[in-house]
C-alpha cells in the first residue's frame, strides 16, 4: 500500500473517527510507525525509538496508546512467539509473515495461490471461512550466513508436543 494510504488511516482525521482525539502521544507514535524502516515493531522498540527522538514518553504510555490504536483499527498486534507482542499499520489487505526462529526477524509475503487453496480448504470442510493467519517459521538469510549450521538446525527444529 502506498504510503499516503497508511498516512491517510493514521491521520488526525481517522483518530477522531475512531472516536480517539488527536493526542502528542499517539500522533508521535503513529509517526515511528510511519516512517519506521522495519514494518513490525514491538511496544519496546516504540519505547527506544521515541528515546533516541528525545520525546518524553513512558513504556506504560506506550503500551496504553498501542493498544487504544489497536482497538481503533489503525494498528493490528500479531503474537508471533510466547506473548511477544508486535504491531503493524494497518494498511488494509491481507499478508502472511516469515519468522526467523534465530533473530526474530518478520517478514511479510503475500501468495495467492495459498490464499486460494485455504479458501477451498474451508470449502471441503463447510466452513465459511471469517479470516486467517499463515505464519512460516525458518532461519533468515542474515542468521544463515553468520552462524554454523548446527546452531542454526537446533534452532530451526519444531519442538515435538
Amino acid at each position: 500500500m502506498s504510503s499516503a494510504m497508511s498516512s491517510e488511516r493514521s491521520s488526525p482525521i481517522h483518530l477522531k473517527r475512531a472516536g480517539l482525539k488527536a493526542t502528542s502521544p499517539r500522533m508521535r507514535i503513529l509517526e515511528v510507525f510511519r516512517t519506521s524502516a522495519q514494518r513490525h515493531l514491538s511496544a519496546e522498540d516504540v519505547y527506544r525509538i521515541l528515546l533516541t527522538q528525545d520525546e518524553d514518553a513512558g513504556l506504560s504510555t506506550v503500551y496504553r496508546v498501542l493498544n487504544q490504536l489497536v482497538q481503533a483499527d489503525i494498528l493490528l498486534r500479531h503474537t508471533f512467539e510466547s506473548d511477544h507482542a508486535v504491531f503493524e499499520l494497518n494498511e488494509g489487505g491481507h499478508h502472511d509473515h516469515l519468522i526467523c526462529v534465530a533473530c526474530g526477524r518478520v517478514e511479510e509475503f503475500r501468495d495467492e495461490s495459498i490464499e486460494q487453496r485455504q479458501r477451498q480448504v474451508a470449502a471441503d470442510n463447510a466452513f465459511i471461512l471469517r479470516e486467517h493467519m499463515l505464519v512460516l517459521y525458518g532461519v533468515c538469510p542474515g542468521c544463515r550466513a553468520s552462524e554454523p549450521d548446527e546452531t542454526l538446525m537446533s534452532a530451526a527444529r519444531p519442538t515435538q508436543a
